[in-house]
């Protein structure tokens, strides 16, 4: 078999609908929709908002945060046909498979580690950091000793050295034992995160609306120049450079919503209610972006958010900014940890998903896929990623990974607007609960839109994806493409494509 040999649309509905093997059907729309939202808001939100201000944009962050969101809406769209035509496990890296080949899913999911497993390592190390601002500002309480929550490469200003970072590793064995237990407890679990997080986020917006100096938003969008951060980094600051470097810095604050298409064979009724769960969390999440993006920008002035450090800046413009709200500062401080935790609850179940299918094909061992006879998860996958997670969240410094999480993610997004063009033409007559409207132009466009960020985003970052990507080259060509099921062991592939029919 050849390495662009797709594998058949009708194996990969036959193969999901062996009751005796699939996973347990729970999900219904609403979940999904909550399950997107817990995805979505978290680290991005809160810590990302006010870095893109003071490096990319100032106050047309907000424009940065509509780019961003429309280069999501045009991969949602595209996800939302997808996931409704083939609703299996394993997200963009099954489209691939279906549409592309063997070699292109290999590179979509090895790119997905960039977006899950690691994004869940950076999450969780990022949610011990802000364990500790709880202990401090909100119960008064003693913070964890300095060598108890960072790794052994980092040192205290106090030359105390890092030995672990035990808060990391508790969150993440946590959540990945509950997603063991099952998927329904799980989004039950997110759900009350959700509600939470979501309230505080309308009250800083309803209450800090009134704050907004006019002087901080003039001028809105910033002349073209350059500034220089503290490390000694150049980003392109104001002007359309700056607002796309600030679309592909926000972006990350996205990233979570096509995670809800990792679910779909654990979903009641998956070809309604995928799309719902994708552009729905979308959508509610990209309108309390751009009100919390104006309130936050209108509250401070961009050298604030440059001196006042990028985790604690919301906290700090409310205490500087909202006199009377220091309340609201502490309800911050909860919001932000209960939304890395659902931010690391979905990631984990997306990563655990794409291993599961790409188990099944063969492209990693078997104990990817092996289901626990009693709540119908893949149990083992889990306790491996846990592994994993954990070991790189307790004993990795957090600012490892950077943008490579955004670009990762974008380069996926590409592959998946380029699915929907291909399955159009080589499936035609494919059942669509969903279609993506303009056909390929909207697809197109998804794919201008997120390569636009790709560029916006520093270099160095290009660097580090193909030094992945060479990485999974290796991988794959010296353990998948041996044990491929579609490749040595005769799975029905697509025949010959037809004459491709108009759109």
């Amino acid at each position: 078999m050849g390495l662009f040999t797709k594998k058949s649309i009708t194996q990969l509905l036959a193969d999901a609908s062996e009751s005796e093997k699939t996973l347990k059907r729970t999900l219904t729309a609403g979940s999904l929709v909550a399950l997107g939202i817990g995805a979505i808001i978290g680290a991005g939100l809160f810590v990302r908002t006010a870095s893109a201000a003071a490096q990319n944009a100032g106050p047309s962050v907000t424009i940065g945060f509509i780019v961003a969101a429309i280069g999501c809406a045009l991969a949602g769209l595209c996800y939302a046909e997808l996931s409704s035509s083939i609703p299996i496990s394993g997200s963009a890296y099954t489209y691939t498979y279906a549409t592309m080949g063997e070699l292109l899913a290999w590179i979509i999911g090895w790119d997905l580690v960039l977006e899950y497993a690691v994004g869940a390592a950076t999450v969780g190390i990022a949610w011990s950091e802000y364990l500790n601002n709880l202990l401090v500002n909100v119960f008064n309480a003693s913070p964890i000793p300095y060598e108890w929550c960072h790794s052994p490469f980092e040192t205290s200003a106090g030359s105390v050295q890092g030995i672990m970072n035990l808060p990391a590793l508790f969150i993440v064995t946590l959540l990945s034992l509950l997603l063991i237990k099952g998927t329904q407890e799980s989004a039950f679990v997110n759900g009350i995160i959700v509600i939470t997080k979501v309230a505080i986020v309308i009250l800083i917006i309803i209450f800090g609306w009134s704050f907004i100096n006019p002087a901080n938003h003039t001028p809105y969008i910033p002349e073209p120049s350059i500034f220089t951060d503290s490390e000694g980094i150049h980003h392109n600051f104001g002007g359309i450079m700056g607002i796309l470097g600030a679309a592909g810095t926000v972006f990350f604050a996205f990233i979570g919503f096509d995670a809800v298409s990792t679910a779909a064979q654990e979903t009641k009724n998956p070809k309604t209610a995928m799309p719902i769960g994708i552009l729905g969390s979308l959508a509610i999440c990209t309108v309390l972006y751009i009100l919390f993006a104006h309130v936050l920008t209108g509250l401070a002035p961009v050298d604030f958010f440059r001196t006042n450090g990028k985790e604690a800046s919301v906290v700090a413009a409310i205490h500087s900014f909202m006199p009377g709200y220091a309340w609201l500062g502490k309800l911050v401080t909860v919001a932000i940890l209960a939304g890395f935790s659902s931010v690391i609850l979905v990631m984990l179940l997306g990563q655990s998903r794409v291993f599961y299918s790409m188990s099944k094909d063969g492209l990693l061992p078997k104990i990817f896929s092996d289901l626990h006879p009693k709540f119908k998860t893949p149990y083992k996958a889990n306790l491996i990623i846990l592994v994993l997670v954990a070991l790189f969240a307790a004993f990795v410094p957090g600012d490892i990974v950077g943008d490579m999480t955004s670009i990762g993610t974008l380069f996926a997004f590409i592959l998946v607007c380029a699915a929907v063009i291909v399955l159009r033409k080589t499936e035609p007559n494919l059942p669509r609960e969903f279609r993506a409207p303009w056909v390929p132009f909207l697809p197109i466009l998804g794919i201008i839109v997120c390569s636009a960020m790709i560029f916006g985003l520093h270099w160095t970052n290009w660097l580090r994806l193909i030094g992945w990507l060479a990485i999974g080259f290796v991988i794959y060509f010296g353990y998948s493409r041996k044990h491929s099921k579609l490749g040595n062991q005769g799975i029905t592939v697509d025949p010959v494509d037809p004459p491709a029919p108009k759109l």
